[in-house]
């Protein structure tokens, strides 16, 4: 994630640019916003601009020639509680945090998960919804109840996953794989005794194509935190949004939403 260049250079970048098109506007950040801060920008506009991937199903990707997913839902409630109208940024995800400094878009909203790192670099908003690890095992098999009990044991896992490295730490021994879809198919033939993975993945695979033969025989008790990412210097907007998502979660609009894509309040 590259960082933001000097606000005082991007503004007076952006003045030049502005004076020489003949506008009379000044003191415009990349977002578009003026003397107005972030939140009133979004506001006078009626628009709140979100980058997302539009690739990553459940939570934002195409059907039938519209973005639709999780993560899109929920930031298009958190637009209608804020009264604007959300217009999406589709931007592969390793360019999204340039993309956010640059101000190519106000929020990003696409599993952003809570680090150190962005904790330090970003304002996050409250969680949306968390997530653990989870040990996926035949739905006969009574030797794997927790991840001590993986010592021993092989797994499949994709080698640039965290899930790998936890399968590791308990002693597991690795089946590399290309993904969730490769390590169940290994799974049901017997070739791997489990595999660790993000439950949102298997409750994604339940709800859109059943399987009995699969259970989760232990989840991790770490969880994970998805949120909306800003810029640092936005907080007005970022208390908006919380409020918002505060709205979304009394009124069980958050529930619902979870419940269409996972089966489950994944949200609480």
């Amino acid at each position: 994630m590259k960082r933001t260049a000097p606000l005082l250079a991007i503004t007076a970048v952006l003045a030049l640019a502005l004076s020489a098109c003949g506008s009379s506007t000044t003191g415009s950040d990349a977002s578009g916003a003026t003397d107005e801060n972030l939140l009133q920008h979004v506001e006078s506009s009626g628009v709140l601009t979100v980058g997302t991937e539009g690739t990553y199903r459940p939570f934002s990707y195409h059907e039938a020639d519209k973005l639709t997913g999780f993560d899109v839902e929920v930031i298009e409630a958190v637009g209608e509680q804020l009264g604007v109208k959300v217009e999406f940024q589709e931007t592969q995800w390793d360019g999204i945090f340039a993309g956010l400094e640059a101000g190519r878009f106000d929020v990003i909203a696409n599993q952003v998960s809570v680090t150190p790192e962005r904790e330090e670099k970003y304002l996050l908003s409250k969680p949306y919804n968390y997530s653990s690890g989870v040990i996926v095992t035949k739905s006969d098999n009574t030797d794997i109840t927790s991840f001590d009990s993986l010592k021993g044991k092989t797994t499949a896992q994709s080698l640039t996953s965290s899930f790998h490295d936890d399968a590791k730490a308990a002693g597991a021994k690795i089946q590399a794989v290309e993904g969730w879809a490769q390590a169940v198919t290994l799974l049901k033939q017997g070739r791997v005794d489990a595999t660790v993975n993000d439950k949102l993945t298997y409750l994604d695979s339940q709800k859109t194509n059943p399987d009995d033969g699969i259970k989760i025989a232990a989840e991790s008790e770490e969880k994970t935190e998805t949120v909306v990412a800003l810029k640092k210097d936005q907080p007005e907007l970022r208390d908006a949004i919380n409020g918002a998502l505060d709205e979304l979660s009394a009124d069980g609009t958050l529930t619902k939403i979870s419940e269409k894509y996972f089966g489950e309040d994944i949200t609480k």
